[in-house]
């Protein structure tokens, strides 16, 4: 087993790879109660552990499953095969088909419930031929404190969550990835790109490819933590963290900046001075005061 190391003779890493050891062992143990699994695997942080761990556990009777959408960022899916070919568990990427509902377009409270419901039941159909017998999540135990229907999704599915039910929240996840050498234990949060767009306004495949390009797009100034957010009247609220908002605000970034989003489709762009929030729009949600959020 891979562990990491940044210096030797520390104490503190010596108590840190005991930990992690022993995180390791319990999150093993607990997928290996499982005769065989998939995982619903994105690239990120979260479900490369599980899939790490369920590898460790279950060898070849783990299978790891990517689902690739116009909701998926540019370089998303590279990173997930690169990362499932390091770690050496089967994967399998599949087409799926999310953007085409009208329950997932309207974007309303509801919109995470359908693109899970719809992900999880392409994995579900594949049991049979690909010889798994339980779904698993990257779903950690800070997920269970956030607004998440997806979570009632993968309830109807009978999908598991290795993490969350191992108590292991962001911060271990991150300290474990890093313990077995995963190039990406602190790669930030890369949640689908419909999470960009504002509950009530259609998430689109044009609204979706808008903001892929626009973000790609800023990534390309060095910056790598941010949202555009899509408002509506293609409204454009630009997220980065506080400490780097001066970088779009001095010419001729600035200048540039507004002309290739408008060039792009965008008709106003603003810069959020509150900086970038996680989970942002999920501030907007007042599930009893709006009722037109509330699917019918």
């Amino acid at each position: 087993m891979t562990t990491f190391h940044l210096k030797a003779d520390s104490d503190d890493l010596v108590y840190y790879d005991e930990m992690c050891a022993k995180t390791a062992q319990r999150l093993i143990d607990f997928i290996r109660s499982f005769v065989s699994c998939a995982v619903a695997f994105s690239g990120g942080v979260d479900s490369a552990v599980v899939a790490r761990a369920a590898f460790e556990a279950l060898g070849e009777h783990a299978l790891a499953i990517t689902g690739v959408s116009p909701s998926l960022a540019s370089g998303e899916l590279e990173v997930a095969q690169r990362i499932a070919q390091r770690i050496g568990i089967r994967h399998r990427v599949i087409s799926t088909r999310e953007t085409e509902l009208a329950e997932y377009q309207r974007n309303d409270a509801r919109r995470c419930f359908h693109c899970k419901s719809h992900l999880y039941g392409e994995i579900f159909a594949l049991r049979e031929n690909e010889g798994f017998q339980t779904i698993l999540s990257g779903t950690n135990l800070d997920d269970l404190g956030d607004y998440r229907p997806g979570l009632e999704a993968a309830t109807e599915f009978e999908v598991r969550h290795p993490l969350a039910e191992c108590k292991l929240d962001k911060k271990a996840v991150r300290a474990l990835a890093r313990w077995w050498g995963l190039e990406i234990w602190n790669k930030p949060a890369a949640p689908c790109l419909a999470s960009r767009i504002a509950y009530g306004v259609a998430a689109t495949e044009e609204r979706l490819t808008l903001i892929d390009a626009a973000e790609k797009f800023l990534k390309g100034l060095g910056l790598d933590q941010l949202r555009v957010r899509l408002h509506e009247g293609e409204l454009a609220r630009i997220e980065v963290p506080a400490n780097q908002l001066s970088l779009l605000t001095s010419e001729p970034t600035r200048t540039n900046v507004v002309r290739m989003l408008r060039e792009m489709g965008f008709r106003f762009v603003s810069l959020d001075l509150a900086g970038f929030q996680s989970g942002g729009l999920n501030a907007l949600l007042k599930l009893d005061a709006n009722p037109k959020l509330v699917e019918k």
